[in-house]
């Protein structure tokens, strides 16, 4: 069982409270975490990563036990701490402006 904690913004767009809860099919990567998130909550289609390319989209990051994955391969596995489900996975959106 998987982790993954969302904004408030795409938690209200998918209508969860609190933190979603998945199981991952094969090996728990960044990739296969994402997919069946969205297979679970079709309506975050295209909102953390473009649906052609599936390239993160700007100012949306992950991070994984304490570290930024948001420039990894899609293909990289998660740390076993995320995998194990004691540590979530986190997908924060990030802000910019002056």
């Amino acid at each position: 069982m998987i982790r993954v904690v969302l904004p408030a913004h795409l938690r209200s767009l998918a209508k969860l409270n609190g933190e979603v809860k998945l199981d991952v099919d094969g090996e728990v990567t960044q990739g296969a975490v994402l997919d069946a998130l969205e297979a679970a909550y079709p309506m975050l289609r295209g909102t953390m990563r473009d649906q052609a390319t599936k390239q993160r989209r700007p100012f949306v990051r992950f991070y994984a036990c304490e570290e930024d994955l948001s420039h990894e391969p899609p293909d990289k596995l998660l740390p076993d701490a995320v995998a194990a489900g004691t540590e979530p996975y986190l997908v924060i959106g990030a802000m910019a402006g002056g």
